[in-house]
Formats: C-alpha cells, sequence, structure tokens
C-alpha cells in the first residue's frame, strides 16, 4: 500500500504547540518532536469510529488491546510480557517523573549520560532526588557509553539509572553488546534501570534492530522498568497514552503507590488508537521508516557541506543532533531562527553549542529548511 509523506495538513491554527511557537514569523519549526504527518489510516478509521460512537466516558484497557500490544512485543522482539506486568500511564514523561519518586528515598542519586531529552534532567529535582551527569563520548564517529565515567560517578546514595534507547537527542541504536555491558554496571552497582523506549519503532538503519533493555539477559528484567507508547512511532502525543512494563512485582508496587490519586488513567481515545496501531499500523510504519531513512539521508549530506557544523549517523528516531562549535556561532539557536529555522537548544539537553533538528517532515520543507541553514552560514563567512 502506498503512503504520501510528501502532502501534509497545514497546521497553523491548530493550537499545535510545535507550529505556533513562531507564529506570525517565517520561521519554518524544527525543534519539538512530533511529526508532520497524518497518521496511519488504520488509526485514524479507528479514531473515527470512537468519535461516531459518540460516548466518551470512562475506558479501562480492554483484553484486546493488552493481547495486541503482548504479541507485538513477542513478534517484534521476542519479549514475552505478562499482562500484569503493564502499568498505563497517560505519558512518557509522566513516567519519568513517577520512576523518580517510585525509587529510593529523598536525597538519592539518579544517573544519566548527557546528552539527553530534557526532562530526565528535571524529572530527578522535582522528585527530591538529585540529577548525576555523565557525558556521553563521540568516539568513531558514534556517541557512546563512558563506563570509566559512570564507574567514578557511582556513589552510596545512587539507585536509578535513566536510559534512553534509542537515544534521543544523539540518534543512536544502541548495540546488543553496548546495553550488556550497561546492564553489568547496573547489576554490579544494584541500580533500579528506567528505559525510555519511546522511539523502539523508529530504528532507520536497515542493519539494526531494537533491543529492549530487559531482554538482553534474564536478571535484567526484575531490575528494569521499561517505558513504551505509540505515539512518537504513529504521532499521538496529544492523545495522552503510554505504559509501563514492569516484571518486579515490588516495583509495579512502588509505581502505583506514587500514582495513587495523582497520575489519572490513559484518555479512552489514546488507549483504542494505541489499539489500531500495534494491530494494523506496520505497514505505514515500515513506509515512514523508508522515508524518514532518506530524510536523515539528506541531513547528513547537507550538514557535511556547511561551514564549521558537523553531525553523526542518525540510526534511530527523527531527530539529528548538530555539533555547532565549529562555526562559533554565539547563540545557534538564535543565528538559524534568524535565518528562518527553529532549532532546539542542545543546551537544555545538557550540551551548549548543538541544536536537535527534527527532521519528520515533508522532504520539501526540510530542503528548504537546510537551503536556508547554508545560505546564513555563508552569507557570515563571505569575504
Amino acid at each position: 500500500m502506498d503512503f504520501d509523506f510528501d502532502s501534509v495538513p497545514d497546521r497553523h491554527g491548530q493550537w499545535s504547540l510545535k507550529w505556533n511557537r513562531y507564529g506570525g514569523r517565517d520561521v519554518i519549526p524544527m525543534w519539538v518532536a512530533d511529526m508532520d504527518f497524518p497518521t496511519a489510516p488504520a488509526v485514524i478509521a479507528a479514531l473515527q469510529e470512537r468519535v461516531d460512537h459518540g460516548v466518551f466516558g470512562y475506558v479501562d484497557p480492554g483484553p484486546e488491546l493488552v493481547d495486541s500490544l503482548i504479541g507485538h512485543l513477542d513478534h517484534t522482539y521476542g519479549w514475552h510480557v505478562e499482562p500484569a506486568w503493564i502499568v498505563w500511564l497517560p505519558g512518557l514523561v509522566s513516567g519519568l517523573n513517577v520512576v523518580c519518586r517510585a525509587i529510593g528515598e529523598p536525597g538519592d542519586e539518579v544517573i544519566t549520560a548527557v546528552p539527553i531529552y530534557p526532562p530526565f534532567l528535571s524529572a530527578p529535582g522535582q522528585s527530591g532526588r538529585h540529577a548525576v551527569r555523565v557525558p556521553l563520548q563521540l568516539r568513531d564517529n558514534r556517541w557512546q557509553f563512558d563506563f570509566a565515567a559512570l564507574e567514578q560517578a557511582i556513589t552510596p546514595r545512587s539507585r536509578l539509572l535513566l536510559l534512553c534507547n534509542p537515544h534521543n537527542p544523539t540518534g543512536r541504536a544502541w548495540r546488543r553488546e553496548e546495553v550488556a555491558e550497561l546492564g553489568a554496571f547496573c547489576r554490579r552497582h544494584d541500580l533500579v534501570v528506567c528505559s525510555d523506549e519511546i522511539h523502539c519503532g523508529l530504528v532507520l538503519d536497515p542493519t539494526l534492530h531494537h533491543v529492549p533493555f530487559t531482554t538482553v539477559t534474564p536478571d535484567l528484567a526484575d531490575r528494569t522498568i521499561t517505558l513504551m507508547a505509540a505515539s512518537k512511532t504513529f504521532n499521538l502525543p496529544a492523545l495522552g497514552c503510554a505504559f509501563a512494563i514492569v516484571p518486579n512485582a515490588d516495583l509495579r508496587r512502588r509505581l502505583h503507590q506514587v500514582m495513587t490519586g495523582i497520575v489519572h488513567r490513559p484518555f479512552g481515545l489514546g488507549l483504542w488508537t494505541t489499539l489500531a496501531a500495534y494491530r494494523d499500523g506496520e505497514s505505514w510504519r515500515r513506509a515512514l521508516v523508508a522515508y524518514l531513512r532518506r530524510n536523515a539521508a539528506l541531513v547528513e549530506n547537507r550538514v557535511a557541506g556547511m561551514p564549521g557544523l558537523a553531525t553523526t549517523p542518525v540510526e534511530a528516531t527523527y531527530l539529528a543532533w548538530i555539533d555547532c562549535r565549529g562555526a562559533a556561532l554565539g547563540d545557534p539557536v538564535r543565528f538559524f531562527e534568524a535565518a528562518g529555522v527553529g532549532l532546539y537548544n542542545g543546551a537544555d539537553f545538557g550540551l551548549p553549542g548543538f541544536v536537535r533538528l527534527n527532521f519528520a517532515c515533508t522532504r520539501a520543507l526540510l530542503t528548504e529548511a537546510l537551503d536556508r541553514m547554508e545560505k546564513a552560514l555563508a552569507l557570515r563567512t563571505a569575504p
């Protein structure tokens, strides 16, 4: 079945966080991580069916949703999940904050590798914990864990490690051997692991596959909380549905205890569309990944020709992590906004001098944004 990713609806006037940021300005928004593409036709049909029904009362996840989710994880990753392990959430960021509150005590430490999605850095402090930042290393044109630095970061108050797998913003799809070494580190220091795997359906490198952290060795399941959702892959963030997979009963009890009276259940429309995505959306997802793969190659090739900029191959996600330090732009976000391109500031991810570019848009719009960036840099360096 053919899907058209070159024609998208106009998002102006739709209360879009992404597009409203630069309302009234000629700035292409490529900052926040949502796609400009309509979701899969099967998901739209499922949503329309619920809207036509006309009743929007409280709902619980139905058995067909649970069965579809379990079947998807088993078929895609060879990961057997029990229904009791699923903890439903209204969103992944809520999940990060719930986990930080549930593990350890106030004053304990939460380790994460930077650069990283900003809620990884804010959730520990919002939970009375301390965020410990350990820089990733750029080696052989790939961002990699620095295990020596991780060892040095361990203290008697270390309780939790937050992992982003695949990694936002660097676009890494961690290899099995990398995840296994990280698992050995967490086992050695008795750390609980919260693995954000919301981008697992967006592995672009055709030679790679997503490796759920908890599946690398059988014993890791007992210390792992995996956060997932259909929202990134199928562009459903406004529908408010995510879930945690938590095999350890004590960890599940702690999550439920923290959530009680504060964290609401997922929205009903989110549950129905999640079912449709996992049950009927695979052909659309494959076509999306193929389109994003070509967009990623375009970004990589064009950035390589821009003076002072550098990037690394995007193995997963639809996010390019661009090093602007060689261009000495001062504030790269303001520089590119002035050129008509809105990017995400690397300082918010813990690494100033970088920007994150969301290329989940039409190729024509992406080309226009890259043209603007290239022209601005050329004018700056012209004699």
